[in-house]
């Protein structure tokens, strides 16, 4: 059963599990579970995904329940009229904030500008060895990113060599590896945890937002990480 967040008469929110894919697709061959399928069955009627999650991201999905609703609520995520928020575990400390602004190539090859804003929330430090030093780093930061690219966030991070742990392939495959093997962890550790906008109808500000997932607060408790 899915925990819904948020609905009226045109919009329905869940808290999107991590590894749920949001609706079929040829890359996933591997899986007959989706979020739009479950929900669909759920609520017993048709829903139009708003937007995309990864399937490693945990936290907010947003779905329309009618085709008029679904283009007016694509048009304010493509105009930048809904804010998100997300949580994310990096490797590492970065600075107390900052925007990264790094165009990202979309698979036919073009740059699309790409801006990202973030905020230092909580340091960590633990005794895990890691290569030549003799305990890890990790930090937890708000992210919020003004334009909307596939892997968006993911890419920004490993750019400024602060990945998020657990991701692939962008991350870092030996800091995922030490999470596999010493902890048994190899979520991907980034939650969507709120959305803000106005409604397309009624003009009211809706802020929906979403409690972490059960494999963020896990991490959390290994790097004594209290919020």
């Amino acid at each position: 059963m899915l925990e819904i967040l948020y609905r009226d008469e045109e919009l329905i929110a869940i808290n999107k599990p991590h590894g749920l894919l949001v609706h079929r697709s040829s890359i996933a061959a591997d899986t007959s579970e989706f979020a739009l399928q479950k929900l669909r069955d759920q609520i017993g009627q048709a829903v139009y995904p708003a937007h995309r999650l990864d399937r490693k991201t945990g936290g907010v999905l947003l779905f329309s329940l009618n085709k008029e609703m679904d283009s007016l609520i694509q048009q304010a995520f493509a105009n930048n009229l809904v804010k998100k928020e997300y949580l994310a575990i990096l490797r590492g400390h970065p600075e107390d904030q900052g925007t990264i602004d790094y165009p990202l190539k979309k698979e036919n090859g073009l740059l699309q500008d790409a801006l990202t804003h973030y905020q230092l929330l909580r340091k960590a430090e633990i005794d895990l060895p890691f290569g030549k030093h003799p305990t890890s780093r990790y930090s937890l930061v708000k992210a919020m990113p003004e334009t909307g690219r596939m892997h968006q966030l993911r890419r920004h991070f490993a750019h400024i060599f602060h990945p998020i742990i657990g991701d692939r392939p962008h991350g870092c495959n030996k800091q995922n590896k030490l999470w596999k093997e010493t902890f048994n962890h190899d979520s991907m550790l980034l939650h969507a945890s709120q959305l803000k906008f106005n409604h397309p109808k009624t003009g009211k500000e809706i802020l929906i937002q979403a409690d972490l997932q059960p494999e963020f607060l896990k991490a959390l408790q290994i790097l004594n990480i209290s919020l």
